[in-house]
Formats: C-alpha cells, sequence, structure tokens
C-alpha cells in the first residue's frame, strides 16, 4: 500500500468520526435521527471499520505508536454513545408502532440533563482520539516512503 493512500484512507476515516459525532450533536439538539444513523459498535462505524481493517495493517511497521490508544478511547466514545441511545431510544416504554417506525420515545427533562452529560464525555473522548490520531498521521508522515513500501505485510491497493 502506498504511504499516501494510506494517509488518505486515514483522513477520510478521521472525517467520518467527525461526521458522526455531529449526528449525535443532532441528536442531543432534539433533531430526527434515524436510530441506525449513528452506529453503536465501535466495528461498525466508518472510523471502526478503518482500524480494524486498515488500521491494523500499520502495525506490520513497526514502531507506530497511539494504535492500542486509539482503540480504547475510540471504544469509550461508543460507550458514552451507547448510554446516549439508552435514553432516546429504550424499547421499554414505546408503543409497538414506535418500535415499528424506529421512532424516537418522548424524553423527560431529567432524560435530555443526562444525555448532555454522557455526550460531553463523548465529546471530551473524542477530542482526545482526534489528538491521537492526529499524532498517527504526524507518525506516519515521518515514516520515509522506502521503509513504508518496503512492508512486507502492507498489501498492495488493487484496482
Amino acid at each position: 500500500m502506498d504511504k499516501a493512500v494510506t494517509l488518505q484512507l486515514l483522513s477520510d476515516a478521521k472525517k467520518a468520526h467527525v461526521n458522526w459525532v455531529q449526528r449525535a450533536q443532532l441528536l442531543i439538539d432534539g433533531l430526527p435521527i434515524d436510530e441506525d444513523a449513528i452506529p453503536l459498535s465501535c466495528r461498525d462505524c466508518e472510523f471502526g471499520q478503518w482500524l480494524y481493517l486498515e488500521g491494523q495493517k500499520l502495525t506490520t511497521l513497526g514502531n507506530v505508536p497511539h494504535l492500542e490508544d486509539i482503540e480504547k478511547v475510540h471504544f469509550d466514545v461508543h460507550d458514552q454513545y451507547i448510554k446516549i441511545y439508552k435514553i432516546y431510544f429504550a424499547d421499554d416504554d414505546r408503543s409497538f408502532f414506535s418500535k415499528l417506525l424506529k421512532s424516537k420515545q418522548k424524553i423527560s427533562d431529567e432524560g435530555k440533563e443526562m444525555a448532555k452529560e454522557h455526550f460531553k464525555k463523548l465529546q471530551s473522548a473524542s477530542e482526545l482520539l482526534l489528538n491521537l490520531i492526529s499524532k498517527l498521521e504526524r507518525r506516519l508522515f515521518a515514516i520515509p516512503e522506502t521503509t513504508y513500501n518496503e512492508s512486507k505485510y502492507l498489501p498492495e491497493v488493487e484496482d
């Protein structure tokens, strides 16, 4: 794989994470968001797909720090979102019709405040994640092209 391609894929994954957080913000702000628009699992979102596919290939380069920290913080981001999700989309009190249409339930003021607190934690974890990704980008950028291209385990991009 070409270093420029790797950096572009990482940049795209980073942007996808920012968009994911923005959709969570829209939910907190009371805008209608489909419950499937913000993947719950850290493996299902676009950033997670990058992390668990392309990102894992970076370990073959050796001395590429931050991947384990990125994974842990990314998990924390999703953990906070799961708490928000349960407030907005818990199935306990919704009617069959609401569940069928996957619509949000009405949220109490207390529930909204709890969701805002979880979102603050999510934002904090997201900022840490973005900082770690930026450090990884700088590290990858610093790896000489020849070292990067000589890695035996990074597959070539197929057209």
